[in-house]
């Protein structure tokens, strides 16, 4: 059956998908290194968090099509971060949506300079975003550095690479993943409160629907890597286990994980509730984050 989401997410998908490999297409570079920048943006990926940032600005009354730029600046950040996760020094993956990952195409050094490209691209598409005061951009500009910058999104990485083969409680399993994954999480939802200038305490609620939602997101993407399927998930079922990852299932069992998962969503909703919103696409899409396959 398709839900609202999913018919949501193929409409934006399909709007990001192609501002993106345009605004690539457009940089002066090498040509080696725009294809392997053009590969991971085109390999594939819901575009989640950059179709999280425009439904809040439409649910907050404002024209979403104001979030296409930070969107795209905010997948291109996403896109760099994978490309680096996968690298031999860190996770030393070679399927990413079940296709080669870009160092196995390209090799380790361009892979590198891909994902460099891809980080400094995303300030830059920031900063020059349409239809946003420089009072807007700055603050973007400032919220994105935090969320994806050693006090956030890198930081859970080095706590992940740090914790292998170490039993984590799940209070530090969720600190790390509040980091890791989350923070982008939160930064999307944030964005369009900034965006469609709401009020801090609207603001605030956001922000406690993004968190729950990325503990969430964390806590189904471990579950998939237990039960899921390898020909949709596009990796070989099990492959945190082999590598002595620390996951929501091995802490607390399958059944646990899933007790987890529902109660971060139902926290997750709560937090709309607070902020005064009318029940609409930002439910939709926390419901499709517990329930998808991939």
């Amino acid at each position: 059956m398709i839900t609202n989401a999913e018919a949501y997410l193929k409409e934006y998908k399909g709007l990001i998908d192609r501002a993106l490999v345009k605004k690539i297409e457009a940089i002066q570079t090498t040509q080696k290194l725009k294809e392997a920048m053009l590969y991971s943006v085109k390999a594939g990926g819901k575009r989640l968090r950059p179709i999280l940032l425009m439904a809040v600005v439409e649910t907050l009354g404002k024209d979403p099509m104001l979030g296409l730029d930070p969107g795209c600046s905010l997948e291109m950040l996403h896109t760099y971060s994978l490309i680096h996760d996968d690298l031999p020094a860190m996770d030393d993956d070679d399927l990413r949506r079940g296709m080669p990952t870009n160092h196995i195409v390209f090799g380790e050094a361009t892979a590198i300079l891909a994902g460099d490209g891809l980080l400094t691209q995303a300030f830059e598409c920031l900063a020059q975003a349409s239809g946003l005061t420089n009072d807007q951009k700055i603050e973007l500009i400032q919220l994105l550095a935090n969320a994806s910058g050693p006090e956030g999104m890198v930081a859970g990485q080095s706590d992940d690479l740090e914790s292998e083969d170490q039993k984590l409680s799940i209070e530090d399993l969720e600190r790390i993943h509040r980091r890791k994954t989350g923070r982008l999480l939160e930064y999307a939802v944030e964005a369009g409160a900034v965006i469609a200038h709401c009020d801090d305490q609207v603001r605030h609620h956001l922000k406690m629907y993004a968190r729950h939602l990325g503990i969430a997101f964390q806590i189904k993407d471990d579950l998939l890597d237990v039960e899921g399927d390898a020909a949709v998930i596009g990796k070989p079922i099990g492959s945190d286990a082999e590598k002595g990852k620390n996951t929501y299932p091995s802490l607390l069992t399958v059944e646990g994980a899933k007790a987890q998962l529902k109660e971060h969503f139902e926290k997750a909703l709560r937090s709309l509730r607070l902020a005064g919103l009318q029940v609409g696409i930002l439910d939709e899409l926390a419901r499709y984050i517990i329930v998808r396959d991939h």
